[in-house]
């Protein structure tokens, strides 16, 4: 294993103005704590000297935040590790003590279906693991999982992406293409919005995304954000609402990935949801999280989505209507496809690329 706790100081510096900087210049560094993860999906904070990490083949992973030691705790059972499926997001449980929820793609019938799962987590050992929820979501093809999760005061959110199959966007009978709300035991709260639609699957939250890799729940504003995969060009920041269709692939702001034609019939469209913030071209997001902690003021309220074509720390300024009024991009030249952000009740950010590191952020 290499060298732990190395800060690359080399061409991190990043000057900014406007609201990210209370001086002229920042220079933010990453600090490694440990490498060689194999495509660390998923991070979950235990405590200042633990991280639980998914390795997209299907292992969850043990790491020491002080010595970057690494052990395999767990190995998924009956993982579709193919394509863009595998072992996908991991979270704790506000609602219960010491209890994880994973995203994976699970096989059925050799074919990957998002699903969610629990498992305990005690005296660093994950045991009683069960599937929670497994999703109507299967095609033939190894694109567009999703997943992340969050959860508000009393439910859980998980994201699936469109499976590879752009009708599925519009299509909701299945839970492709669409943010679920759910229990935490997986069944379907009463008030969600289509539950007396026979037209719609009950867990289905909102639809028409694309491929959803970020997810977070913001405490103080109470909003649900999204961030999502566009085709070539056209990400998109969605603030997300109950039974609300946020257009794929009806609208879109991405061209063909084959020539410059325009994906769906319009950029917007009445009652569609338009996105809150649209790249082109593409940053690809991995992961989104809103900072509210206390050691990075400058950061604070401010969403962080790690882009993987364009390998930055994106930080993106939202008014109280959600309206995205400024943007910087942070450790560009770090060169890496940051795959998920993880901030601690300290207010520390951690996060993972797909060349196999786990970081800290400094400055």
């Amino acid at each position: 294993m290499n060298t732990y706790h190395r800060i690359l100081t080399s061409a991190l510096a990043l000057v900014v103005s406007g609201p990210l900087a209370s001086t002229t210049a920042f220079a933010w560094q990453a600090e490694k704590i440990t490498d060689g993860l194999v495509i660390p999906w998923g991070l979950a904070y235990v405590d200042e000297g633990s991280m639980l990490i998914t390795e997209k083949e299907g292992v969850i992973k043990h790491v020491d935040l002080k010595t970057g030691d690494q052990s395999t705790l767990f190995r998924l059972p009956n993982v579709w590790a193919k394509g863009q499926g595998g072992a996908l997001d991991i979270t704790f449980s506000p609602f219960e003590e010491n209890k994880l929820y994973i995203t994976y793609s699970k096989n059925i019938d050799d074919e990957g279906v998002t699903t969610l799962a629990s498992a305990d987590y005690q005296n660093s050992e994950v045991s009683n693991w069960q599937d929670v929820f497994v999703s109507e979501s299967r095609t033939d093809t190894g694109r567009h999982f999703g997943s992340r999760i969050t959860f508000d005061d009393s439910h859980l959110y998980f994201s699936i992406g469109d499976r590879g199959d752009r009708d599925n966007g519009q299509n909701t009978l299945t839970h492709a293409g669409s943010i679920l709300r759910l229990n935490a035991d997986g069944s379907t709260p009463s008030d969600n919005p289509f539950v007396n639609n026979d037209k719609v699957l009950n867990e289905i939250w909102s639809y028409g995304h694309r491929n959803p890799q970020g997810l977070f729940y913001d405490f103080p504003s109470q909003k649900l954000w999204s961030i999502e995969h566009g085709p070539r060009g056209g990400d998109e920041i969605n603030l997300i609402k109950a039974g609300a269709n946020y257009g794929w692939p009806v609208t879109s702001h991405g061209k063909e990935y084959w020539g410059p034609i325009s994906v769906g019939d319009s950029e917007t469209k009445e009652g569609i949801e338009a996105p809150k913030k649209v790249y082109i071209p593409s940053i690809a997001p991995g992961s989104l999280v809103v900072y509210q902690g206390d050691k990075f003021p400058e950061l604070k309220g401010k969403l962080l989505a790690g882009a993987l074509k364009l390998t930055h720390i994106n930080v993106v300024t939202v008014n109280e209507q959600g309206d995205a009024t400024d943007e910087q991009r942070i450790l560009e030249d770090l060169g890496e496809r940051i795959r998920d952000i993880e901030t601690s009740p300290d207010g520390d950010i951690f996060f993972s690329t797909d060349n196999g590191n786990l970081y800290r952020l400094k400055r």
